[in-house]
């Protein structure tokens, strides 16, 4: 279900409200709104919606947390797909250079927010670890 609400809300390529913008503008550094802006429209709408579903299920986030919510598919940036490549990406697995980024984007966005300035615990929740990891989960799939 997730994955099939995921593309219906990937095809428009609005931008997100002035109000998520603002919204996600508070929780992240400036490395990592660096890394946030080169987002597509479609994922930087879905980072929002799910860091405010995260944000309001864990009312005790940190900062570095909810950043890590905002952040958590900005590995994507990497395998340079779009929605049909990633469709297609996600049937056929890792078989090229590009598919094995979107399935290794967890991992590959940790390490850009990293290199960007991000706390520790942006980056372990990107690579989906850490005390907060089962309540962006439940966010993403939500």
């Amino acid at each position: 279900w997730h994955l099939a609400a995921r593309f219906v809300t990937s095809l428009p390529s609005t931008p997100p409200t002035v109000a998520d913008e603002v919204w996600v503008d508070g929780h992240l550094l400036a490395g990592e709104r660096a890394l946030w802006v080169q987002l597509s429209n479609q994922d930087r709408r879905h980072s929002a919606a799910v860091a405010r579903r995260f944000a309001a299920a864990r009312p005790d986030a940190t900062r570095a947390e909810i950043a890590g919510a905002i952040l958590h598919d900005v590995g994507k940036i990497e395998c340079g797909l779009g929605t049909f490549g990633r469709v297609l990406g996600t049937l056929v697995g890792p078989r090229t250079a590009a598919f094995r980024a979107y399935h290794d984007h967890e991992e590959i966005g940790a390490e850009m927010a990293r290199r960007a300035g991000s706390e520790p615990a942006t980056v372990e929740l990107i690579a989906q670890r850490g005390p907060a990891f089962a309540a962006l989960d439940a966010s993403d799939h939500a």
